[in-house]
């Protein structure tokens, strides 16, 4: 029965400039919406991960990204599908600003401010480990960020 649930390639980049990372937040109309995530998007049928990522930024952000190794895998179970997001290193010149084309915001942040914003649940364990950070629940206050990720392991209803 396993075997029925449908696999989604995802792919994300990693993209660093000066000490800050680009992350993205999802659409009010998205999956997931209002969370935040590396820029990212699905494989289509045929495509390389190379030619997804540099499709998805171009047409989510507007940048022509450097897509460089992997550094990140992991599945994740959500509710009828499951999701397999490898995460790549890439740049994009100094020259070209992301811009919200196909998201509803990006942000340039620093990897202690990660923490701040929410991500999907497939996004996070692979974005702490990546950026070393250690979310210690004890040490978390609760606020925005807590609730979105909740709010975003519920059920969706239409």
């Amino acid at each position: 029965m396993n075997d029925l649930v449908p696999h989604i390639r995802v792919v994300a980049a990693v993209i660093e400039q000066e000490g800050r990372y680009l992350i993205t937040q999802r659409r009010p109309t998205a999956v997931l919406a209002g969370l935040w995530e590396f820029p990212s998007g699905k494989v289509e049928t045929g495509e390389t991960d190379e030619a997804a990522l540099r499709r998805e930024l171009q047409e989510r952000v507007g940048v022509d990204v450097n897509v460089g190794g992997s550094t990140a895998h992991r599945t994740h179970r959500y509710d009828g599908y499951v999701v397999d997001l490898v995460l790549y290193r890439a740049s994009i010149s100094p020259s070209q600003e992301p811009r919200p084309v196909r998201v509803a915001d990006v942000r340039w942040v620093a990897a202690q401010e990660l923490e701040n914003y929410a991500f999907p649940p497939a996004d996070q364990a692979t974005t702490d480990l990546l950026l070393g950070i250690n979310r210690d629940p004890c040490l978390f206050k609760p606020g925005h960020a807590r609730a979105l990720r909740e709010q975003a392991q519920q059920p969706q209803t239409h």
